[in-house]
This record gives C-alpha cells, structure tokens and sequence, in this order.
C-alpha cells in the first residue's frame, strides 16, 4: 500500500480547498517507531513537566482559535459561530481542565497491605497510543485522546479522516513550538486502510477509537489479537425522555440544540422525542416551529445556524433515511429530501421532524446522523423507560420535567453512559463520558480519562 494524493473538499461549494498526500504502510511503520523512541523519554519525565507542555500549547491554541475554527469550518461545513464555540472552544477549555485533573492525579499513593507490608502504587503510561478520530468534531475528539495521552506520559500516532485533515495538521504545526521530544505526535491521515494498518500495529500498546459501531467492532477484533489495550465511543441514538410536566416550548429548544448541532452529525444528538401521547401533537407543533425557525445556509455567515452535511455519501445516506421513514409510516411533519430554500449547491439536507413513529422503525433504531428528529408516544413512564432502553445503543439522553427527583428516579433506569436533565449531556471535562451496549466501551474526560493511558503498576515493600 503506497501513499496516494487526495483531495479535501468544500461540502458548501463542493469545490477543493486543499490536496494532501495520504499515509502509506510505510509512513504508519516509521510513526510508530519514532513514537516507541520518544515513549520512554518522555514517559519518565516529571508530570509536572509534561502538564507545562499541555499548557503551553493551550496557550498557543488560544492565540489561534479564529485560524482552527475557520479551518474546521471550511473542511467540514459546520456554522463558523457552532465552530468557533464548540468546535474550538471546547478543546481550547479541555487542554486546561485536563491539566487541573492531571496536578490533582495520584500518580503514586502509599497503601498499608492486607498483609501488614507497605504497598506502593504507581500510575505509569500505558506507551504507544494509537488514536482514531472522525470528522465531525476532530478537535474536540484529538484532544479529548491526545492531551490525556500526553499528560499521562504516553507517545501519540493520530490518524485524522480523510474529510477533515486539515485541522489535525494546524495542531501539529503548534505542538512544533511546545517542548515535546521528536516523535512524541505523529499525524499519519489516511483511509480505512490506515486505520487497520494502524490498529493491528504491534508496536502499539492502546488504541483509542471514535467512530462507528461496525468499525468499532473491527478495530476491538484486531487489537484482541494483539492484546492491545482499546477503547471505544461509537455510534448512539440517544432518547430524550419527555414528562407530563415539561413545557413544549422549553422542550423543543433544548431538543432542537441538543439534536441539530453540526447539522445533526453528533454521536450523542437526542434523535428519539419520547413524549405522552395524550399531549404529543403539543410537542410535535413545538418542535416544528423550532425546527421552521433555523436558518440553513453558507457556513461562513454568521448568521447560519445549520450547514451542510460533510459529504455527498452522507448528503444521500440521510435522504435515504428520510425516504424510509415515510415508507414505514411515520408521518413527516417537516423537511424532507428537497434542496432547503435558496440552495442549489452544497450537500445540504433540511431540518426533518417525524411524528407517530414506532420504536420498532428504522429511523427510530438506526443512527442517521443528520438533521432529523423522530417523535414516539408512549404511554406511562414505565413505558417511557421501556422504549428508550430498547435500542441497540446506549450513548447519551436526557430527561425533561420541572421535577428533577422525578427526572433523577427516570434517569436512574435508562440504560446509557451519559444522561442530561432538561438538556443534552454538557460533556463536563471532569465527568467521564462514554458509552454502553453498541456505542461502546471505556470512557474519555474526567480522571477516568486520564487513567485510560496509564497503567497500575503495584510494589510491596
């Protein structure tokens, strides 16, 4: 497998915007290498350096933010006001709160043994670490792997999609003046072929991987193998369980940014409404109105709250969506497959809302990643509770009422790995997060994420 050239595309213009020379077999080799050379280095250094390091290079971001978000922008089509607040200035806050966690971490703890001998327990880098990231929020995804990664000791092999490599290669260029030994990062974009030259790579000791559920099941065969050390966040179809109590209002526009975010292309978008059926038309009216209301247009208007989707592969993969929903019987109650207004290029798809829909649907059970919402009835809470944990994922959701007992006792029993009340999950830097069932296992943020790279290494004295 040798290096190809490719292309990275406007999904606004459908015009290229750069050319960039995929990783071959031979460039994953030489990156693990390096970062096997520079693991040991820098894996002995004090964390107190290696937290400088994170550090200096949060200020170097914040100096380049307008420069990241543009650059997100352009390659992946997201709004630049959701990219300059989500895409960038999330990871721009993550750097800092995860070198708070990392100067608090118990790097090594003195225990009294059961057997009456001192025990000294120690947290030391779990080596080479192989992290695979998508294109939907590439920069919140690098950092949430890399920066622990770092903090932790551990050497980096980043492998970017092929839709968005541009924002990983800017970030390369600011850890050049961040004092990392050589090969500590290494950024090899590529295809799918990459990914797997990557995951079944001997050299590498951790893998961590966002992305699909199909894949994921793959990337988790291939590093069993090995033995390598993996963790997982895939896909979701998160369900937003909505009480008697809540407000429509309130309801739709906490479901309407929870859900349309990056144009619907979010693994823990609230993509199942599950709400009484004796006041559903209340809160399918409410969320239509929300939905009627966004403005879908040029990514670089800062007015624009939805943009297009990444690619025409996806464009088409959500239509298709779209189309089955109506086939099945749900009733569309707005969008659909057209062009939004005043569009005739992009890989656009309109804000689409479904009512009356069954659980058993395909639109209610398959992630689409787009700009579409499902509505279900249901008719008690413990039915409420039934259909949200029938799902083969088990991501995110949320609970809406006025009666946060109440939402606690729901959210208690929803089988999932992150849960918001009256809100989407706020991905608190120092919460871990992660998911169950399909969407995966391990958990990034929080000292849980930072205990991903570190091993457990016990000397009884």
């Amino acid at each position: 497998m040798g290096s190809q050239v490719f292309e990275v595309i406007s999904p606004h213009t459908e015009k290229p915007i750069a050319e960039l020379t995929a990783a071959g077999a031979a460039d994953v080799d030489a990156a693990v290498q390096a970062a096997r050379e520079a693991a040991d280095a820098w894996g002995r250094t004090e964390p107190s350096r290696r937290i400088a390091a994170v550090r200096r290079l949060a200020e170097i971001y914040q100096e380049r933010r307008k420069e990241m978000a543009q650059t997100i922008s352009s390659e992946i089509g997201a709004p630049i006001t959701f990219a300059k607040r989500a895409q960038v200035g999330l990871p721009a806050m993550m750097m800092g709160a995860f070198c708070d966690l990392a100067e608090r971490h118990p790097w090594e703890e003195a225990r009294a043994g059961y057997f009456g001998a001192d025990v000294r327990v120690r947290k030391e880098p779990v080596g080479v670490v192989a992290a695979i990231v998508p294109w939907n929020m590439p920069q919140f995804l690098i950092v949430t792997k890399l920066v622990p990664a770092l903090l932790a000791g551990c050497a980096v092999v980043l492998k970017p999609a092929l839709e968005s490599p541009l924002d990983a290669l800017l970030l390369t260029e600011m850890l050049g003046s961040v004092d990392l030994p050589p090969g500590v990062v290494s950024v090899v974009p590529g295809d799918r072929e990459v990914g797997e030259l990557l995951v079944s790579h001997p050299g590498v000791d951790k893998v961590s991987f966002t992305g699909s559920t199909a894949a994921g099941r793959a990337v988790a065969a291939a590093c069993g193998a090995n033995l390598t050390k993996v963790s997982l966040e895939l896909g979701g179809k998160s369900a937003a369980v909505v009480l008697d109590d809540a407000a429509p209002d309130k309801v739709a526009a906490g479901v309407r940014s929870a859900s349309l975010a990056n144009s619907g292309q979010i693994c823990n978008a609230l993509t199942r409404v599950l709400v009484p059926e004796h006041r559903q038309d209340e809160y399918v009216d409410a969320l239509a109105a929300e939905m009627s209301g966004l403005r879908v247009g040029d990514p670089d208007d800062p007015e624009t709250q939805l943009g297009p989707l990444v690619s025409q592969r996806q464009q088409s993969r959500v239509r298709d969506y779209i189309e089955l929903g109506q086939q099945e019987g749900a009733r569309l109650v707005i969008g659909g497959t057209e062009m939004p207004d005043g569009l005739d290029t992009g890989w656009y798809v309109k804000p689409t809302l479904f009512a009356n829909a069954d659980n058993s649907m395909r639109i209610a059970r398959e992630e689409i990643f787009g700009p579409v919402i499902t509505v279900i009835g249901y008719r008690d809470e413990d039915d409420a509770v039934a259909i949200a944990n029938d799902s083969d994922y088990g991501l995110a959701g949320s609970v809406f009422t006025g009666d946060t007992d109440r939402a606690l006792a729901i959210a208690r029993r929803i089988r999932t790995g992150t849960l918001g009340i009256n809100q989407g999950y706020t991905m608190d830097p120092f919460a871990p997060f992660g998911g169950v069932k399909g969407s995966g296992y391990g958990r990034e943020l929080g000292p849980e994420g930072l205990d991903a790279y570190l091993e457990t290494k016990s000397i009884a004295i």
